[in-house]
Order: C-alpha cells, then sequence, then structure tokens
C-alpha cells in the first residue's frame, strides 16, 4: 500500500486508510506486506509506484486525486507506466451527471484525467472516479470515498487462503512468557505468533495473538500457548477471569 500526502507526513492528518485496506486484504486472503508513506513529491511517487508494482501482485494507493494543484497522483501513475494523461470520457460523465455541465471548472476536470489504458473505479459517495492501471488499484485519500472505491474492487481481487486468528490473554509481562513462546513459534513456523504488552490495563498485561491460515496447526500451537500461559499464570499466582 501507498499512501500519499504531506497532511500525513505532517501529522496534520490521520490515516485512516491503512487499517480499512488491511481488513480487506485480511478477509480475501491476501497479505498486506508492506505500507509506504510518501509526500506530494512526483518523482517520489513515481520511484515507489514502480518498486512496489514490480515487487507485489497488487499496489494500493490513497491520496492524491482531487482537484487541487498538489493533487498529483494521476500525472505520476501516467509517467509511472509511462503513458499519456488524457481527459476520459467516462469519467467526465460521471462528474458532469453528478454535478452538472455548468460545475464543470478546470479544477473539477482534473478529476477526469485518467491514464490511457487504466480501467475506473467507481465512487458512489462525490462520483470522481479512482482508476486502475494494471496492478496498481488508486484510490481517493478522503476515508469515506476511499472505502466506496474499495468495496467496488475487493470482489475482483483474488486471494489465498483466508488466516485465521487466536487471541490469548496473558496476566504477565511479555518478558516473562518470551523463551517458552520463541519455543513454541519454533515448532510451528506456519503460525505467525506475536506478543502485545498493554500496558496499564491490569490485569491483562499481554496478549499472545496466533495467526495462520493452517487451522490444525494454529489450533495445536494455541493449545501449547494456552498451557505455557496457564503454568505461568500458576507460578505466579495470577487469576483473568
Amino acid at each position: 500500500m501507498l499512501v500519499i500526502g504531506d497532511e500525513i507526513l505532517s501529522g496534520r492528518t490521520r490515516d485512516e486508510n491503512i487499517c480499512e485496506v488491511a481488513d480487506v486484504c485480511t478477509q480475501g486472503g491476501i497479505d498486506l506486506r508492506e505500507v509506504r508513506i510518501v509526500a506530494d513529491v512526483e518523482d517520489d511517487i513515481i520511484a515507489a509506484v514502480n518498486a512496489l508494482r514490480a515487487r507485489y501482485t497488487y499496489v494500493f494507493t490513497t491520496g492524491g486525486i482531487g482537484p487541487t494543484h498538489d493533487d498529483i497522483t494521476a500525472d505520476a501513475i501516467a509517467k509511472a507506466f509511462d503513458v499519456e494523461l488524457p481527459y476520459n470520457d467516462e469519467a467526465r460523465a460521471m462528474i458532469e451527471k453528478r454535478y452538472g455541465d455548468k460545475a464543470l471548472s478546470p479544477s473539477s476536470l482534473r478529476m477526469a484525467r485518467i491514464p490511457l489504458g487504466a480501467s475506473l473505479i467507481t465512487n458512489s459517495v462525490s462520483a470522481a472516479p479512482g482508476f486502475c492501471m494494471e496492478n496498481v488499484f488508486v484510490m481517493a485519500g478522503v476515508p469515506i470515498i476511499m472505502r466506496a472505491m474499495l468495496a467496488n474492487i475487493a470482489p475482483t481481487l483474488k486471494g489465498g487462503r483466508v488466516v485465521a486468528a487466536r487471541t490469548i490473554k496473558v496476566g504477565v509481562g511479555e518478558s516473562t512468557i518470551a523463551k517458552g513462546l520463541g519455543a513454541i513459534q519454533n515448532q510451528y513456523p506456519e503460525v505467525k505468533i506475536g506478543s502485545y504488552p498493554l500496558m496499564g490495563k491490569k490485569p491483562v498485561y499481554t496478549e499472545v495473538v496466533l495467526r495462520s491460515s493452517m487451522l490444525e496447526m494454529l489450533d495445536e500451537a494455541t493449545q501449547k500457548v494456552q498451557t505455557l500461559v496457564d503454568e505461568t499464570h500458576l507460578i505466579h499466582g495470577v487469576i483473568i477471569n
């Protein structure tokens, strides 16, 4: 995933889109492997898009496809793929249908510029579409619009086996169970085991999350972690209801 925008890097805007994309990917059996955040700098966007699209099956970008001068994502994508960026008749019709031809200003028409060869991603919220160029899905940065676009493309994505998760609550600090968890992880490389401290939330100090698409292995590893935790609680006199 590539998040584009000075406002994210400056701290002015808190990104909400990463979690949305991650959730859709997880539900579809797709591993979200990397998230990059880049400024509104054309060369940086081009470099990031070209690096990511060569490495991953899908790339999702958010931000920079609005009507203002700093919305340069479409320009960068066109240059990354070395194609022209003409006004797209279908995109223009979508915007015109929503706002009327009298509302079509040079600024609003910027949102109808689509790289040659791209397909449109419809936008039920504000009409101006996103687009897909090969394996790169270009979506808006505004969360409500991004979610609408994401909902439209989600059924088209090809995923693998859906990953299931198990969570175990632990009433001691994670360092207390670190050695035992490491040993279980070595036994079950097909299962990802993560330890997440919860500061200030007694009596639960830690949550251990196990994730895998192999349910039998997941259940075996979960049982071993639960046994480790139960034994640790017994030693330290911890009770979790």
